[in-house]
């Protein structure tokens, strides 16, 4: 299979040998578009937009309330003084990789396919694992209040370092540093890295079917790149003296998990045989078959019926030859 035909998503001859599915089904996708269905779509839903609402709203309020401030005791400064620098991956353009990327991608897909459930339940998921991984891994570390590995000079910012007589920071520098600081475990930029992204890797699998079993490993280079760009931000989180190695780990997991299970939830695992299409559209195609009707002879008795009766004729048939045997048996002819 040439390169071609793994990157086109346009519904031609090539298109459908991909897919492996049918021409008459691929005509019917095209069919449902933004403008006959879209309304329709969104109206099904409306309550999950809801949810979304509501996500982004409790995730708000976690990054206003304070975390929990740890204890932090001289002898544990040792491991807390690395020097204080800048993102490597500013935090504003983690929503633009992680959600605007692979919107864009899925809108592509939209254009040449012309399928409003896989434009809205692709859209849908993706916020649905970037808002939840978010929501759990602000409240994870407002709950955990971890120091980040610059904390000391968070709290202390000309070096001199003060305690408590129970051995407890006392700091005094700037409260958003200190706020920060107690923000380390998971890492935030990780979990949404992998969430938006470990999404997009999903869906690009599905829809080059990937796991088709005719040894196309050049395709498994198309799903990496996105996992590799989410390995490569949380590595960025450890270089920059953000975060620990344990908290990217923790944070790459809870966003793959989360993007996992919110991916299964609209469209059917990568290695299955529709993995290429939302459960949405399938069963779309299904509602619109025509129904086959039983056929009515001419006195209005139903094919089924007359089924039924030849079924009790020769059934009759049978018993009554089974019971001349038995006693042809008894009297001794056979």
């Amino acid at each position: 299979m040439g390169w071609r035909n793994i990157i086109s998503f346009c519904p031609t001859p090539n298109f459908r040998n991909m897919f492996q599915v049918n021409p008459n089904e691929v005509e019917l996708g095209c069919q449902h578009t933004i403008k006959s269905h879209g309304g329709q779509v969104a109206r099904h839903h409306k309550h999950d937009w809801l949810i979304l609402i509501l996500l982004v709203v409790i995730d708000i309020i976690l990054n206003i309330i304070h975390p929990f401030y740890r204890f932090v005791g001289q002898d544990m400064m040792t491991d807390l003084k690395y020097p204080m620098k800048d993102n490597t991956v500013p935090v504003w353009a983690v929503p633009l990789y992680a959600v605007l990327l692979p919107i864009a991608i899925f809108v592509l897909y939209y254009l040449r396919r012309r399928d409003v459930y896989d434009l809205h339940h692709s859209i849908l998921g993706l916020l649905f694992a970037v808002l939840i991984t978010g929501v759990l891994t602000d409240s994870i570390k407002n709950a955990v209040g971890r120091p980040r590995p610059d904390f000391f000079w968070r709290c202390f910012p000309d070096g001199i370092d003060k305690y408590d007589r129970w051995g407890d920071v006392v700091c005094h520098g700037k409260s958003s540093d200190i706020k920060e600081g107690h923000k380390s475990f998971p890492s935030g930029h990780t979990s949404w890295s992998f969430a938006g992204l470990g999404f997009l890797a999903l869906y690009l699998s599905g829809k080059i079917k990937c796991f088709d079993r005719r040894g196309h490993v050049a395709k498994l280079c198309i799903i990496f790149l996105p996992i590799l760009a989410a390995c490569l931000v949380g590595i960025s989180r450890v270089d920059d003296y953000w975060h620990h190695w344990q908290d990217v780990f923790a944070g790459g997991l809870l966003g793959l998990t989360v993007a996992t299970f919110c991916y299964l939830q609209f469209f059917p695992p990568p290695y299955h045989t529709e993995g290429w299409g939302p459960y949405a559209y399938f069963r779309a195609v299904e509602e619109a078959r025509p129904n086959s009707a039983p056929v009515q002879p001419r006195n209005g008795i139903s094919m089924q019926g007359m089924n039924e009766q030849s079924l009790a004729v020769n059934t009759n048939v049978a018993d009554q030859d089974l019971d001349t045997s038995f006693d042809a048996m008894e009297s001794g002819r056979r």
